[in-house]
This record gives structure tokens, sequence and C-alpha cells, in this order.
């Protein structure tokens, strides 16, 4: 019952910065805790940061605090993540998540193809 569609993938020299879009939708689409994973090719999905429903508390990996910064609006059902910093370590499709309770298996969208590179 959950949609999510990611858009705002594309090419970005290293160094630069990106913002993915996330628009989601759900019963109570207030109460889902969302978030970014990302994968590489030839790689495992790897976690990259959430923003739980309750007090909009946020989480980060290691590989990208301090560079990405996630974010939502509610009254849009939009999530942001703000990339900056890019290295072609980055590279990989990004993909929205979103869970009603932590833990629970995520709903994931279509994903955004990011590749950084000169």
């Amino acid at each position: 019952q959950v949609q999510l569609v990611e858009s705002g993938g594309g090419l970005v020299q290293p160094g630069g910065s990106l913002t993915l879009s996330c628009v989601y939708s759900g019963h109570i689409p207030e109460d889902l805790n969302l978030g970014w994973y990302r994968q590489a090719t030839g790689k495992e999905r790897e976690w990259g940061a959430t923003i739980h429903a309750i007090g909009m508390t946020t989480d980060y990996a290691d590989s990208v605090k301090g560079r990405f910064a996630i974010s939502r609006d509610n009254a849009k059902n939009t999530t942001w993540l703000q990339m900056r910093g890019l290295n072609p370590e980055d590279t990989a499709t990004f993909y929205c998540t979103a869970t009603w309770r932590t833990g629970a298996v995520p709903y994931w969208g279509q994903g955004t193809q990011v590749t950084v590179s000169s």
C-alpha cells in the first residue's frame, strides 16, 4: 500500500552536490519512517540515512555523515536527500524506503541513478 517514487538522479562531478527527492504515499504517510539506501554495481545495498516519523529524528551511516542530509515535509509527502562532497565511490542507484515501524521490512522505490564522474 506504500508507494515511493524517487527522482533527481544524474551525473555530477566529484566534489559536487545533488539533491534527490522521493514522493511517498500511504494510509497515514506522516507515520512513516523514511530512509535512503544505495547500491553500487556488484555491491550489496547499503543504508545511508533515516528520518523517523516520531520527532523527525535522523540517523546517518558513517560513510555519509557530514556530507548528506535527509529531510521531509509531510504536507508535501516528500523526503529529500541533500548530498554534498560527492566522490566516485558514491556512484550507485539510490532508493527511497519507508517503514511503519523500526525494524520492519521496508517498502522500496524504483531507484534513481547517481553517477559521480569527471
